[in-house]
């Protein structure tokens, strides 16, 4: 197999920023998508000021996280959907094989939840299956997950208010089948992904919950889910 050396130091490198415990808890409560400063981070991560800073900077160097100065404050955030893609699949291995898989997730998480900007969870699953269901997703031709929008997609989700033409001109991935680690099965990521959850929360089907990852799915996003899409949650 024909890998460049230098390939494999930069994996070693990435995995061990993410391999230190303290490091570990910093990303993943980051997966939520919101920004913190390095105070938050340090109580989350239960270290000192002062080593938390040395953390971050080391997954700031890797490109694992980004900051934004604003006043007195940095405020620390993941570096794209793609480390967030990483993190989920990372969980889902740490997760193991099992003859009989028992998720082993709170159930208020495991119902929906957010994976940095779209939706997770029993519900990111019923959502992308739904699709594919109705035939307006359907895997592309590659071998990386990705997924694309069919014509009849293309109506259906400007139905809902999201423009794929526009979608296609952001500088990210467009869409592909994320592996739930709660649920084993794909939600969809990608900007769709994260246009399907913009919608769903403007137009208050789901409610996030403060402080978290958790997701509410309203009595007015249930019928509505199941009148616009045949999804009954």
């Amino acid at each position: 197999m024909n890998v460049a050396p230098e390939a494999f130091v930069g994996v070693a490198s990435i995995a061990a920023a993410i391999g230190e415990p303290a490091r570990a808890r910093m990303l993943y409560c980051l997966v939520d998508g919101r920004a913190r400063t390095s105070t938050e981070l340090a109580l989350i991560a239960d270290v000192a000021p002062s080593t938390a800073s040395v953390h971050l900077q080391r997954l700031h160097a890797e490109r694992l996280v980004k900051v934004a100065a604003q006043g007195r404050h940095r405020y620390y955030s993941l570096d794209g959907a793609h480390v967030a893609a990483t993190l989920e699949s990372l969980s889902v291995l740490a997760g193991g094989v099992r003859d009989t898989f028992v998720p082993r997730v709170p159930d208020r998480l495991r119902a929906a939840r957010t994976c940095y900007d779209h939706i997770a969870g029993a519900l990111g699953v019923s959502l992308h299956h739904r699709f594919d269901t109705m035939g307006w997703i359907a895997a592309a031709p590659r071998s990386d997950n990705a997924c694309e929008v069919t014509a009849t997609g293309v109506d259906g989700l400007a139905a809902l208010g999201i423009d794929i033409d526009a979608l296609r001109t952001l500088r990210r991935r467009f869409a592909f089948a994320c592996v739930d680690w709660s649920e084993r099965r794909p939600h969809l990521g990608g900007a769709l992904g994260a246009a399907i959850c913009d919608v769903a929360l403007k137009r208050k089907w789901i409610v996030q919950q403060r402080d978290s990852r958790a997701l509410t799915i309203t009595n007015h996003g249930r019928r509505e889910m199941l009148a616009r899409l045949g999804l009954a949650m």
